[in-house]
């Protein structure tokens, strides 16, 4: 389902923004999804975490699993990717998008 985009979140009356929310009925899970014009930076990991804890404790209802995060950027360095994403205890997953759609033969 889809929930919005921009959604807010606040936290010690700053206001952050999830570029794109959406909740998977089937997982019992929210997806927050990051879009990012720039290759991975392990800023975006650290934001995109942030969101994930939020919604795990403040808008989770009881019976919902952990939320889900999805980094859409332009580049990702593997190496880097993994450091920044290890030893997290939240579900982020970090995919490079690209600006056209490929021919069929690609």
């Amino acid at each position: 389902m889809f929930v919005g985009t921009q959604q807010r979140i606040t936290i010690n009356n700053t206001h952050y923004y999830a570029d794109m929310v959406f909740y998977n009925k089937p997982l019992k899970s929210y997806v927050i999804i990051e879009l990012k014009t720039t290759k991975l930076m392990p800023e975006a990991v650290g934001q995109l975490n942030m969101y994930l804890n939020y919604y795990e404790n403040e808008v989770n209802d009881e019976g919902d699993n952990k939320p889900i995060g999805i980094i859409f950027c332009t580049d990702k360095d593997a190496i880097a990717a993994e450091y920044a994403l290890g030893g997290l205890l939240t579900n982020i997953f970090a995919s490079k998008y690209t600006y056209y759609i490929p021919e069929r033969e690609q």
